[in-house]
């Protein structure tokens, strides 16, 4: 897989969560596959290629579905179906990754606190697998885990003098728990962020998104 293909797939984990934080503010809930999938990529913390945070590349058009088709509008321009704020929360993401990636105590508190949810989250999805029960695709995106990042964020990131401020239905974001899961799925976005830090994406690169990641989103939808 080449370089921007590489890009692509993290830029898609940044703007799915940016994504799902929007629909969560403004209509009080989201796709629980999509939420499923960004949740779970933050417990990839070795993995042997990008695509494997996300699933594996035959995962792709499905655990990164949203972040591909929010690029896709963003590129297209589709001012009817694409919500502004999505891009300002993508934006925000970026700025917050570079934050963290400059302070080696929070890296530490959340590679540590993550291993502690992780096995938190195989309890509590072994136990609601037992006995021939239907399969709960709720694996990282249990309440329980959830409140456990939403801890982790309020605990480092929400520390750092710049704030995601996000908008939508105050009803939805005074509930305790959209309020978490828009915490965990911020997270989910920085990691990503990081992820496309590392596989060389740049700022910059945004100004020229049809070229930078375009063909690759469209490569990436099929595969």
């Amino acid at each position: 897989m080449n370089n921007r293909d590489q890009q692509a797939i993290a830029l898609a984990g940044v703007f799915q969560a940016a994504h799902l934080v929007d629909q969560i503010a403004r209509q009080g809930s989201c796709a629980t596959s999509s939420m499923e999938a960004s949740i779970a990529s933050l417990f990839e913390m070795n993995p042997n290629s990008t695509e494997d945070v996300f699933g594996g590349l035959a995962m792709l058009p499905i655990n990164l579905h949203d972040g591909f088709n929010t690029i896709k509008q963003v590129i297209e321009k589709k001012g009817n179906v694409f919500s502004p704020m999505v891009m300002r929360y993508a934006l925000s993401i970026l700025t917050l990754e570079k934050k963290l990636s400059q302070n080696s105590s929070y890296l530490s508190t959340i590679g540590e606190r993550l291993t502690e949810l992780e096995q938190k989250a195989n309890y509590f999805w072994a136990s609601s697998n037992s006995d021939d029960q239907e399969p709960d695709p709720k694996r990282f995106s249990h309440s329980t885990v959830v409140a456990g990042i939403d801890a982790l964020y309020r605990d480092t990131i929400s520390n750092f003098n710049f704030r995601i401020q996000v908008q939508g239905d105050p009803s939805n974001l005074q509930n305790n728990e959209n309020a978490a899961r828009i915490r965990a799925l911020l997270l989910a976005g920085i990691r990503a962020a990081m992820l496309w830090r590392q596989v060389g994406g740049k700022r910059w690169h945004l100004i020229f998104f049809r070229s930078r990641v375009g063909d690759s989103i469209e490569r990436l939808k099929r595969v």
